[in-house]
C-alpha cells in the first residue's frame, strides 16, 4: 500500500506522526503478541514504519516472519490499524466494528483482508486490528491529488479510466446484500436507516459543541435542514461512508485494489455516499482554488455517471450534498481544534480548514 513518494505530509500526519510510539517497542510488542495468537516460539518483526495516514486511526506498516510447527518459513506484509484516543474526530470510535464491517465485506467488495483483531487495549494502548496489506498508489489528499502526484503524471484517457473504474467500485458496494456477516452495519433505534443515521450526525454535532466556533450559522442551519427535509426512503443498503478517491488504493493497471477506511460505515441510501464523492472532491479541488485534472469529472458528470452505472436515478442529491458538508464542517471543526491546540496550525488556517466546506454547504443551501 503505497502513496507516492514526491506528496508532502497531510495534516493529518503532521499532528499525529507515530503519536511517541517507540517502532522498535512497537515490533518486540507485536512479537510478542503473535506470537501467542499464532501459536510459534520465535517470530521476528521488522520493516517497521509509518505511513501518511488519516487522522482517524493511527496506521503502523510491518512484516512478520517465522517458522511454522512444520518447519516450513512463513512471511506475512501487514498494515495495523489502532483506535484512536485523544485525538479522536469521531463520537464512539471503534477499531473492532471497522475489522468487522471489512471481514464481512470480504469477497462481496475489494476490501483487505483482516488477518487478526485485538479488542484488549492493554496491547497497544488502545483496540486494534492486523490486515494483509495491497499493493498499489492511493491518491494524495495534501497536497490535493489534482496538483500534485502520480496522478498528475497520468494521460487524460489514464485518469479517465482511474475515476470511472473508481465511481463503478461505488456502484458495485452499494448493490451488495446486506446479510448476516454485515450485520453490525445497521445501526440501533426505530425508522429508517436514513433517519438514524440523521439522528447519529445529530449526536455528534452536539457532541462538537465546544469546537463549533468557525461558520456556525452555516452549520446550524445545515442541522436545521437536515432534521426538517429528510426524505422519506427507507432503502437501507451498503453506505461507505467515507467515499472518495483518496480512500482507494489503485493497481498499476489503474483498476482498484482495495476500498479504504470503513469507520463511517453505515446503512441508507446509496445517496449519503454519492453526495460525499463529489462534495469532498470539491472541497480538496475548487474549494481551494485548484484547477481539477482533465479527464477527472466534475459535480454533474460524476452524478450523471453515476446514474448510468447503477441504472438508477439519484433523488433529492442537493439535500444528501447538504448532508455532506454538515459532516465534514463537524469533522474539520475538531480537526482544526486538535491541530491548533497542539500547535501544528495558527488559528487563521484551522478557521479555513472549516470554513472552506461551510462556504460550499452555504452555496447549497442558498438553493433550497
Amino acid at each position: 500500500m503505497e502513496d507516492d513518494a514526491t506528496t508532502a505530509p497531510s495534516l493529518a500526519e503532521m499532528s499525529q506522526g507515530s503519536r511517541g510510539r517507540s517502532q522498535e517497542l512497537t515490533a518486540r510488542t507485536l512479537e510478542s503478541w503473535l506470537g501467542e495468537r499464532l501459536g510459534v516460539a520465535s517470530i521476528g518483526i521488522d520493516e517497521v514504519s509509518v505511513p501518511k495516514a488519516g487522522f482517524s486511526n493511527e496506521t503502523i506498516l510491518a512484516r512478520a516472519q517465522w517458522d511454522g510447527p512444520d518447519g516450513v518459513a512463513n512471511e506475512r506484509r501487514f498494515v495495523v490499524r489502532i483506535e484512536p484516543t485523544s485525538h479522536q474526530l469521531f463520537t464512539e470510535p471503534d477499531a473492532i466494528r471497522q475489522a468487522r464491517v471489512m471481514q464481512g465485506l470480504y469477497g462481496k467488495a475489494p476490501v483487505p483482508n483482516i488477518w487478526l483483531t485485538e479488542p484488549d487495549p492493554s496491547v497497544l494502548g488502545a483496540a486494534f486490528f492486523l490486515m494483509d496489506r495491497v499493493d498499489g498508489r492511493i491518491p494524495s489528499d495534501v497536497p490535493c491529488w489534482h496538483q500534485r502526484g502520480w496522478t498528475t503524471r497520468l494521460s487524460v484517457a489514464e485518469r479517465r479510466i482511474l475515476h470511472d473504474g473508481a465511481l463503478q467500485a461505488l456502484v458495485d458496494l452499494h448493490g451488495v446484500t446486506i446479510d448476516d456477516s454485515l450485520a453490525c452495519l445497521r445501526p440501533a433505534g426505530d425508522g429508517t436507516a436514513l433517519g438514524r443515521y440523521v439522528e447519529h450526525v445529530q449526536r455528534w454535532y452536539e457532541w462538537c459543541a465546544p469546537v463549533r466556533i468557525h461558520g456556525v450559522d452555516v452549520i446550524d442551519a445545515a442541522m436545521e435542514h437536515v432534521i426538517s427535509h429528510r426524505p422519506a426512503d427507507p432503502t437501507a443498503g451498503v453506505v461507505w461512508g467515507d467515499a472518495r478517491v483518496g480512500n482507494i488504493i489503485f493497481g498499476d493497471d489503474l483498476s482498484v485494489a482495495a476500498l479504504l477506511d470503513w469507520e463511517g460505515a453505515t446503512t441508507g441510501p446509496p445517496e449519503i455516499d454519492v453526495a460525499w464523492w463529489v462534495v469532498f472532491d470539491e472541497f480538496l479541488c475548487e474549494a481551494q482554488g485548484i484547477q481539477r485534472l482533465e479527464g477527472v469529472a466534475g459535480r454533474d458528470e460524476t452524478l450523471a455517471r453515476y446514474e448510468t452505472l447503477a441504472d438508477r436515478r439519484l433523488s433529492n442529491i442537493v439535500h444528501y450534498e447538504i448532508l455532506a458538508g454538515l459532516v465534514l464542517s463537524l469533522i474539520n471543526s475538531r480537526l482544526a481544534d486538535l491541530l491548533v491546540s497542539g500547535g501544528v496550525v495558527d488559528p487563521a488556517f484551522g478557521a479555513e480548514i472549516v470554513t472552506r466546506i461551510t462556504d460550499l454547504t452555504a452555496r447549497r443551501l442558498a438553493t433550497v
